[in-house]
């Protein structure tokens, strides 16, 4: 066991009575959005077990069904064969009014499937605030990021739905499965250029993109030639409308050599023999540990930090190829673990924009207010639903604060708690009154306002001076409705440096 004080190195589980309420509300920020006190509290008394499996195991747990028929699939159907050849010699033969009439047709449809995106991101947000499997939505929100696709590209809403769909199906599940879906995924296809690959012709986006930023990480295990005979494998995977379609004709079936092996591979064996490559399970553990538990540049780790992450790292990646690539069991094992739980892992992850909005209202309980604004202000603080800024997705971590992106989160904290919009936004007033007094459990005077609501909202213990002055200000605001003192008391707690930190 580690010396006290020292930063576990392995997934030796956290001892039972060190689980409390701060680890508990630890444990909801990082597998999940963040809850409320009572919910945290309720988590620390079923235990460190009992707690993990609630939210690791969350098929127990009523779910809202994700439907086909949320969205309509038929907003951009293709044109008909008889509708592109009759542009096709409409352009040849200079017939304006029939290329006008279905460029028309088209254009139509890329509006009206504009806007579907635009109610397809207040419709996932929506379910990360309502869900009551927050890991769900947590690990679909990761692979959204990990596997990065952009409806600009895309230019479909409903393959960007099909494939969140993807994600949320096998959020803890096998990464094996996911990857081979994935490379059957129309929006991916489309995104990376697969549909116009085929035989004698590769494009290697896909197989470029699946061995360098999904699969094994840059640089790790594979060489030019593997990129380059995948391309060829993956050959003759495309899409037709809404559904991925092997077209043999198009594909290379000739001999391939990649990672050394020889054979006539397909894309399948090609994704199969990729996560096959001893590089495959560190790489994808290393991006679990920097989303779920620290993601401090190593430039900031002390070596001891560096050294321990590495050495857990290593462990989990362990742990997955030993489960068959089974995702669950590391989380269920990483969530338990003393690391997750030490003191230099705590307020170590830096907010995504995402993190921000539904935390707070997960953890305070705040009204929803208008999901259009709030999906809005995620895009000002640089994380748009649906359109991450290229196929590595987003860098995270510091890149996520700057003085215009923390100027934005303050300014939708206050709107989440208040109703009120800045002037800068065109966002309208909000009726729905926000009532923190169920956070305070009974706190009265100043300093026990301000501890419980400091304790309650943040990752770390803030500089004393910080509460000293949240204080001296409730005290100041003695004269004021409870109501209005406790409200602005809490602006200016998510107005703190330490509340951008989970």
């Amino acid at each position: 066991m580690p010396a006290p004080g020292s930063i576990p190195a392995d997934l030796q589980p956290l001892a039972s009575a060190s689980f409390d309420a701060a680890a508990a509300r630890h444990l909801l920020n990082r597998a999940g959005f963040g809850g409320t006190p009572a919910q945290a509290d309720a988590l620390a008394a079923m235990g460190l077990d009992r707690a993990v499996d609630l939210l690791v195991n969350y098929e127990t747990q009523p779910n809202k069904d994700v439907s086909p028929d949320d969205f309509d699939r038929a907003l951009m159907p293709p044109l008909t064969r008889e509708e592109r050849d009759e542009l096709t010699a409409a352009r040849r033969s200079r017939e304006e009014a029939t290329v006008e009439r279905l460029e028309r047709k088209e254009n139509q449809a890329k509006a009206r499937d504009r806007q579907q995106l635009v109610e397809l991101k207040k419709w996932w947000i929506a379910r990360m605030i309502e869900s009551a499997r927050p890991l769900e939505e947590k690990m679909t929100l990761f692979w959204h990021g990990h596997f990065a696709t952009g409806a600009r590209a895309i230019e479909d809403s409903w393959h960007m739905f099909q494939q969140n769909q993807l994600f949320r199906t096998h959020a803890t599940g096998n990464f094996g499965m996911l990857v081979l879906q994935v490379i059957r995924d129309p929006a991916m296809i489309k995104y990376l250029n697969n549909d116009q690959s085929r035989k004698g012709r590769p494009n290697e986006n896909l197989a470029r993109e699946l061995l360098e930023l999904f699969i094994l990480g840059e640089g790790h295990g594979y060489t030019e030639a593997d990129i380059k005979a995948g391309a060829r494998a993956l050959t003759g995977y495309t899409f037709e409308d809404d559904d991925f379609v092997y077209r043999e004709g198009n594909h290379d079936a000739g001999p391939k050599t990649i990672f050394g092996k020889e054979g006539n591979w397909t894309g399948d064996e090609f994704a199969r023999l990729a996560l096959a490559n001893p590089a495959c399970s560190e790489f994808i553990c290393g991006k679990l540990h920097r989303f779920l538990v620290n993601d401090t540049p190593d430039n900031d780790l002390t070596p001891a930090q560096r050294e321990a992450r590495d050495a857990v790292v290593r462990a989990m990646a362990a742990e997955l190829r030993a489960g068959n690539y089974e995702i669950k069991p590391v989380l269920a094992k990483l969530f338990r673990s003393a690391h997750f739980h030490h003191a230099s892992n705590r307020a170590a992850t830096i907010k995504s924009p995402v993190q921000a909005v539904v935390q707070t209202i997960r953890q305070f309980n705040t009204p929803t207010r208008q999901l259009s604004a709030l999906a809005g202000a995620c895009d000002l603080m640089g994380q748009d639903l649906f359109q991450p800024p290229n196929v590595k997705g987003w860098d995270g971590g510091h890149t996520w604060i700057n003085t215009s992106t923390l100027f934005v989160r303050q300014n939708v904290a206050v709107y989440l708690l208040t109703g009120k919009r800045p002037e800068v936004y065109d966002w309208e007033l909000d009726e729905v009154r926000f009532d923190p007094a169920p956070l305070l459990a009974g706190a009265s005077t100043p300093e026990a306002v301000a501890d419980r609501l400091l304790s309650m909202s943040l990752a770390a213990t803030p500089h004393p001076e910080r509460r000293a002055a949240l204080v001296a200000f409730l005290k100041q605001q003695a004269q004021a409705s409870e109501h209005s003192r406790n409200v602005a008391a809490l602006a200016l707690v998510t107005a703190l440096p330490e509340y951008q930190l989970a």
